[in-house]
C-alpha cells in the first residue's frame, strides 16, 4: 500500500506560521490546522456491492483521490529568512530568556511579509528539541515538562502572547491628539515643558529622564525624547471617553481576525473604571497588554494614510481540480485619522530615527521612521520587554516592522533604543534594497 507523509523542505522556516500535521496528515497547528479542510483533499477508494456473505454482486468502482487545494501565503521567503536570521542573533546576543518575535507587514494591503518567533522548531520533527539549549534541557525533563516545553516551542508569540507595548504606543496618543486638534503644529517649540515628572491624582509619575528634565519641547521633540509627561498631558486633554474611542478605531479591543489559530486579545481596564492614573499610564503605553500583531496593525494603519488595514496571511487559494485561483480580499476599515495627520506622525517617527532614541535603526539612503519601547513584563517581575517599530520609507511606506524581545538580560541592557532598534536597522538594510529590486522586476514584467 502506498502511503503519504507531509514533508517541509525548508525545515524551521516560518514554523509557527505554517504549523505541522499528525500521523494521519491532519493539520495540528498553524496554517495546517486553520486550513485543514482546504488542504487535506479526499482519499481514493474502491466501492462495491456485496451480499450478506460478502460475495461481490457486481463490478468494483475505483474512485480517484482528489488533491487538496493549494494556498499561497503572503509570507515572502526572502524577508522571512532575513527576519529569522536577525531575530535569532538578537535573542542569543542579548540573552533574551523568553525569546522574541518579529512581524513585517505591508501597510498598503495588510500582507504579513514575515512573522517569526524564536526559538523555532523543525516542522519535520516537531516533537523534538531544536536549539542546542533546548536539547541540553530536554534530558532533565519528565514527560509532563516535555509536553509543556513543546507547546511553548510551537506557540506563535506574535499573535498568542500579550505584552505592554511601552513607548511605541506614543504613536497612538500622538495620532489621537493631532486628530482632536489638541496639537496642530508639531514643531511649535515651547508648547510643552518637561519638569521631570507630572502630578496625576496625587501620584507623581516620573519622566525616564527625571534627573535631567527635557525642558521646553514641541510634539516632535517629545516623541524623539520619548518624554512620558508630555504624553500623559495629551491623554488628560483627550479624556477617557475620546481616548477609548481611538483605541476602538485602531482595532485594539478586538482580535485582528488573522487566519491563524490561537490569536489572543488585548487586556484593557474597562472604560468606566479607567481613572486619571489609568489614563495616564495608557497614554505612554503601560499597564495594559496587547499582542504584537495588534500593535503592528495599528502602526500600519497610520502608515496606510490613516485608514485601518486588516492583516492577512493567505493571499490566494488554488483549486486542485480546476486550477482556478481565488484571491483573498484586502480588507480596510474606517479612516481613523486624516491623511495629513498620518503624515505628521510618520514625519515625527522619521525624526526619532534620524536624531532621537531610534537612531540605531538608520539605513543609509532610506527614510526610516520608528519608535522604541521599553516596558515591564508584568508588575514586580524584574523582567522587561524591549521593542522597536519601524516604517520605511516614511514618504511612501512599503513595510512596517515590529521587533519584540522578551527579557533581554545581556550586557547591552534592556532599552529599546540600544537593544531592539539596531536589529531593525540590520533587517531593513537588507530588506529595503530587496524590495527595491523586486519593484523594478515587477515594472519590467
Amino acid at each position: 500500500d502506498e502511503d503519504s507523509k507531509r514533508y517541509y523542505p525548508y525545515g524551521d522556516l516560518a514554523a509557527q506560521v505554517i504549523g505541522f500535521c499528525g500521523s494521519d496528515n491532519q493539520g495540528l497547528d498553524g496554517i495546517e490546522a486553520k486550513y485543514n479542510d482546504e488542504l487535506k483533499g479526499t482519499n481514493g477508494k474502491i466501492e462495491r456491492q456485496t451480499n450478506a456473505a460478502g460475495e461481490s454482486l457486481g463490478d468494483e468502482e475505483y474512485i480517484s483521490a482528489i488533491d487538496g487545494n493549494s494556498l499561497i501565503l503572503t509570507i515572502d521567503m526572502t524577508i522571512q529568512s532575513i527576519v529569522e536570521k536577525y531575530l535569532e542573533e538578537a535573542c542569543i546576543d542579548n540573552v533574551c530568556t523568553d525569546g522574541g518575535s518579529i512581524i513585517a507587514m505591508n501597510p498598503k494591503n495588510g500582507d504579513i511579509l514575515a512573522m517569526a518567533t524564536y526559538p523555532a522548531y523543525d516542522l519535520n520533527s516537531p516533537y523534538e528539541p531544536h536549539t542546542d539549549e533546548q536539547k541540553a534541557e530536554w534530558k532533565n525533563l519528565d514527560s509532563q515538562d516535555r509536553t509543556t516545553a513543546m507547546q511553548k516551542m510551537w506557540r506563535n508569540k506574535a499573535i498568542s502572547d500579550t505584552y505592554e507595548p511601552g513607548s511605541v504606543f506614543k504613536t497612538i496618543t500622538s495620532s489621537a491628539a493631532l486628530e482632536e486638534g489638541i496639537v496642530t503644529d508639531i514643531d511649535k517649540q515651547g508648547q510643552f515643558c518637561c519638569t521631570g515628572g507630572i502630578e496625576v491624582a496625587g501620584v507623581r509619575i516620573k519622566c525616564w529622564r527625571y534627573y535631567r528634565p527635557h525642558g521646553s519641547e514641541s510634539l516632535r521633540l517629545a516623541l524623539m525624547n520619548s518624554c512620558n509627561p508630555v504624553f500623559i498631558g495629551l491623554g488628560q486633554k483627550i479624556g477617557v471617553t475620546k481616548y477609548y474611542e481611538y483605541l476602538r478605531k485602531f482595532g485594539l479591543f478586538n482580535k485582528t481576525g488573522i487566519k491563524l489559530p490561537g490569536e489572543a486579545n488585548s487586556i484593557f481596564i474597562k472604560e468606566e473604571k479607567a481613572g486619571p492614573v489609568e489614563l495616564a499610564t495608557i497614554s505612554f503605553g503601560q499597564r495594559f497588554e496587547i499582542t504584537p500583531l495588534q500593535m503592528v496593525t495599528a502602526v500600519s494603519s497610520i502608515a496606510n494614510k490613516g485608514t485601518y488595514i486588516k492583516p492577512r496571511i493567505v493571499k490566494s487559494i488554488i483549486n486542485s481540480e480546476t486550477g482556478e485561483k481565488t484571491d483573498m480580499p484586502i480588507e480596510t476599515g474606517e479612516q481613523i485619522i486624516s491623511k495629513e495627520n498620518a503624515e505628521k506622525v510618520l514625519s515625527m517617527m522619521n525624526s526619532v530615527v534620524s536624531e532621537g532614541t531610534g537612531k540605531n535603526a538608520k539605513v543609509e539612503g532610506y527614510q526610516v521612521g520608528g519608535k522604541t519601547g521599553t516596558s515591564e513584563d508584568g508588575v514586580n517581575t524584574g523582567k522587561y520587554v524591549t521593542s522597536f517599530c519601524g516604517v520605511a520609507n516614511t514618504d511612501d511606506p512599503q513595510i512596517v516592522l515590529l521587533i519584540t524581545l522578551y527579557n533581554p538580560t545581556g550586557e547591552g541592557g534592556h532599552q529599546g533604543g540600544g537593544v531592539a532598534a539596531p536589529v531593525g536597522g540590520k533587517i531593513l538594510s537588507e530588506v529595503l534594497p530587496y524590495l527595491d529590486s523586486k519593484a523594478d522586476i515587477d515594472k519590467i514584467m
